[in-house]
């Protein structure tokens, strides 16, 4: 069979959502037949649940796109023996649709530099297969990857590191950045992969001047046909190519030149980039866009019904984000955000605890310091013999179902339902 070339999918995120499914099974359908699908671990190698998220692959393929899946297990290059490499080596040579997703994207570099895998990975391609390189992968095939985990959660200095560069082999020279549009932060901006839009325009003065930055929204897939040399743009969201203080938006649904992506097509108008205002708070409406608007719109109401004691609100929307978090995993949406999204759910309920542990505990409670003012009242017109005065206080607490007993004691009372 002639030799030709084939395509190389990148995407935002959700690659084990149903957004991707049906591209997923078209991908499948372009590659020569038959489709041999694997599951490439190394992003993922340091993690506890690593081989979990190799059988979720597995699982989903199997159950959402009817075609069976290997795995492709090269978790850390300085512990795999000689004879796993060598099955991993193999696996992958046989494969014509390989996919690699989450996990930390310098650990994936470090642990495939000096080894057969980028090569494979070419050589699969150039016979016409398949690459899909998705959320923390993506930010590898490039010339620079951007170590999202050391400044987002470490606080290591703004930096890039050298990608693996896969992409240069076919003549591109970008850095891929996926979770362009993430809005996970809520109220704070964690847009262009969690880094905001202060700190990734630092880190994009640090690229080399002839490096463009691929930017993919969650729930999107740039499929890039090197046969045909067009891409088009599939999933929820859009694309963004920058280079030099200038972009071009590529919208769902668009086809365009891959000479774009090489910093050679004029088919497009270049813009000048505009700040844009990190994501507000979002409304109630918000319900039904993606996954992070639902939950964050569910926590902006269930504050705005505990702020306004509204117990229904507050129960309707508890519920409600239970239901989501559940549907989302059902949709096998991204593990860490499932683990984040129960973080939030958690802390709606113990906020709810904190304020029921303010509260009157019931109506009597609540009651009690306005009734023993009163009596204090009553009993102060009782020492001066004004027995009116004092009979008047009695029978307006007794109108509203609050009995006084006068005993040895003291007065008592009670509240009568």
């Amino acid at each position: 069979m002639a030799s030709r070339k084939g395509i190389i999918a990148l995407m935002g995120s959700g690659e084990l959502t149903a957004t991707m499914v049906e591209v997923h099974k078209e991908l499948l359908a372009r590659v020569p037949a038959p489709p041999r699908a694997v599951f490439l671990d190394t992003p993922a190698g340091f993690q506890l649940n690593v081989d979990q998220l190799s059988q979720k692959a597995v699982g989903y393929f199997r159950d959402r796109i009817q075609q069976p899946m290997a795995v492709a297990s090269f978790k850390a290059k300085e512990t795999i023996t000689p004879h796993e490499a060598e099955q991993a080596f193999r696996i992958l040579h046989e494969a014509n649709f390989v996919l690699i997703g989450p996990g930390s994207p310098t650990y994936a570099v470090r642990n495939w530099q000096q080894t057969l895998i980028p090569e494979i990975l070419i050589k699969a391609i150039e016979r016409g297969g398949c690459l899909i390189a998705a959320s923390a992968a993506a930010l590898t095939v490039g010339s620079a990857s951007l170590p999202v985990y050391e400044i987002y959660k470490v606080g290591e200095d703004l930096h890039w590191v050298a990608g693996v560069n896969i992409l240069a082999h076919f003549g591109f020279n970008l850095a891929v950045i996926p979770h362009w549009n993430n809005a996970e932060g809520g109220t704070h901006d964690t847009r262009f992969c969690y880094m905001g839009e202060s700190r990734f325009e630092k880190l994009e003065s640090l690229l080399p001047e002839n490096v463009s930055i691929f930017g993919l929204d969650e729930h999107t897939a740039c499929i890039m046909d090197l046969e045909t040399g067009e891409a088009i743009i599939k999933g929820i969201g859009r694309a963004t190519l920058r280079w030099r203080g200038s972009e071009i938006t590529f919208e769902k649904g668009e086809r365009f030149p891959l000479d774009l992506l090489r910093g050679e097509g004029t088919e497009k108008a270049w813009k000048v980039i505009t700040a844009q205002p990190p994501p507000a708070e979002l409304p109630s409406g918000a319900g039904q866009g993606s996954f992070w608007d639902k939950v964050h719109a569910l926590e902006a109401a269930f504050h705005a019904s505990l702020d306004q004691h509204e117990p229904k609100a507050i129960t309707s929307t508890l519920l409600e984000l239970d239901r989501t978090i559940w549907q989302a995993q059902q949709d096998l949406e991204s593990a860490e955000f499932i683990s984040q999204a129960r973080e939030i759910l958690r802390e709606m309920i113990v906020l709810l605890g904190v304020e029921l542990d303010s509260s009157p505990r019931d109506e009597a409670t609540s009651l009690a310091p306005l009734v023993s003012e009163m009596l204090e009242l009553r009993e102060r017109f009782r020492q001066g013999k004004k027995w009116q005065e004092a009979d008047a206080i009695r029978e307006s607490l007794q109108r509203v179902n609050l009995i006084v007993e006068d005993t040895q004691e003291g007065p008592r009372w009670h509240l009568e339902r």
